[in-house]
């Protein structure tokens, strides 16, 4: 409590104390404590291991669906009893403020989503077979109103700590967040269903199926870690190789999600370009340093080096079987709209989508990023650029995209990198990545 702003200490102990009076002030006639037992008893083993999402370090706490079935079977009174209950949950990261915060959130959620629930001409007590279809409706109205409670009074506490900006919520990670609370809320309905048939046993038959849903998504969530350890590792080799561009494989990344999220594509490709953007340059690890650090003209096999590096590439990760269609944005990112590129010189559409669309961020960062030769360009220059490669080096649609997309997202721009001291790192006068700086091959002059 001492660590927290005096704004959060006293939204928390507001928070808390709101809870007491609702459920003190709450009849409790004719509440079957066995039930309530149960249900808190559900309660606290599902708050103990919440499920984990998509969305970075998010959660999803099972217990909504203990806590909106005793909106059923108990009422408000003993759906704020049940919610309480999370103070008990047993998770050694969560300290005594948090614990009792917690409490006091599900118990205002439970107790708000249960006058929902009555107000909406929804029955308390062991649902019959009367109770059917003309309880779904008051129950969805408590779902979303014990969601809808349980976010408003998150949302507070983590823009008093600072945890949050009060503006500019990441959306997309609240939605998927709140999708999985309205999906276990609505297990409630499976537990208070059957419960006047076979009592707290429904209880266990709708528990099981959700924790074999939680290890499974624990499994998948595991696995995408193994995922991004692995490409995280390939990076770090390729940028201890090529020094002065370290942080450009994440900014890639990024820039190329810009653009894929700006033109529409579904969430799987765009998780897919993410690991495109990441590991486009991989390929660098099959090209000799002193190639790659090359400060004068290149030769010609020096130059086909450089040229056959998203080819090697591709020979690196080709198996890797998660990176599915980020294959193609690796092998293909520096083929040119005009058909003059490399490897194999594709023209137009041609180019996989994922290419066209890699190329586009990676060409705008390189010009963006301070190089041993020269200063950043700003982010000005670097626009005007793009712009004036498009139809010849890049997609013209997806140039506009990026450019709409950097208005409403922006760009930060890297610090200049320092090599470790006491390092002498050879370094190089020209960037293949860089359009406004051709290569320079002895025998030809520029490409």
């Amino acid at each position: 409590m001492r660590g927290l702003p005096l704004a959060a200490r006293a939204y928390v102990c507001t928070v808390v104390v709101l809870a007491a009076f609702s459920i003190g002030l709450s009849s409790f006639h004719g509440i079957d404590w066995t039930t309530l037992a149960v249900l808190a008893l559900l309660s606290v083993i599902c708050e103990s291991a919440p499920a984990p999402l998509d969305s970075k370090n998010a959660r999803v706490s099972l217990s909504y669906s203990a806590g909106l079935a005793s909106v059923i079977l108990l009422g408000p009174a003993g759906a704020a009893m049940v919610g309480a209950s999370a103070i008990f949950a047993g998770r050694r990261d969560i300290g005594l403020v948090k614990r009792l915060f917690n409490g006091a959130q599900f118990a205002l959620a439970g107790y708000l989503a249960g006058v929902v629930y009555i107000a909406a001409g929804g029955e308390t007590g062991k649902p019959t077979n009367g109770s059917f279809p003309g309880i779904i409706t008051p129950y969805v109205g408590a779902v979303v109103t014990y969601v809808a409670v349980n976010f408003a009074l998150v949302a507070v506490v983590l823009v008093l700590t600072k945890l949050a900006p009060l503006w500019g919520f990441q959306w997309r990670p609240i939605g998927s967040l709140a999708a999985g609370q309205l999906a276990y809320g609505m297990f409630g309905l499976l537990i208070a269903a059957p419960w006047g048939l076979i009592g707290p046993f429904s209880a266990v038959l709708v528990l099981l199926p959700m924790l074999l849903a939680r290890w499974a998504f624990e499994q998948t969530s595991a696995q995408k870690r193994a995922h991004a350890a692995t490409i995280a590792a390939l990076c770090q080799a390729v940028e201890t190789k090529d020094y002065y561009t370290r942080g450009h494989s994440e900014r890639v990344s990024r820039g190329s999600a810009m653009i894929a999220q700006a033109i529409g594509m579904p969430p799987s490709r765009v998780g897919a370009i993410r690991y495109a953007g990441m590991l486009h340059d991989v390929g660098k690890l099959g090209v000799p340093t002193k190639v790659l650090q090359k400060a004068g003209d290149l030769t010609e096999e020096e130059f086909a080096a450089i040229q056959l590096h998203p080819m090697r590439g591709l020979e690196i990760v080709r198996e890797i079987g998660f990176l599915d269609e980020a294959l193609a944005g690796i092998m293909h990112h520096h083929e040119r709209m005009d058909g003059t590129g490399y490897p194999m010189g594709l023209a137009g559409g041609e180019i996989p989508e994922f290419a066209r669309v890699i190329s586009v961020a990676d060409a705008f960062d390189s010009m963006t990023s301070n190089r041993s030769y020269r200063a950043a360009r700003s982010l000005e220059e670097g626009i005007s650029e793009l712009r004036r490669c498009a139809g010849t080096h890049f997609d013209p649609a997806l140039v506009e995209a990026f450019i709409a997309a950097l208005e409403s997202e922006g760009w930060t721009q890297p610090e200049p990198v320092c090599p470790p001291e006491g390092e002498e790192i050879e370094t190089t006068q020209q960037d293949h990545d860089d359009p406004s700086t051709p290569l320079r091959v002895a025998s030809e002059g520029v490409r």
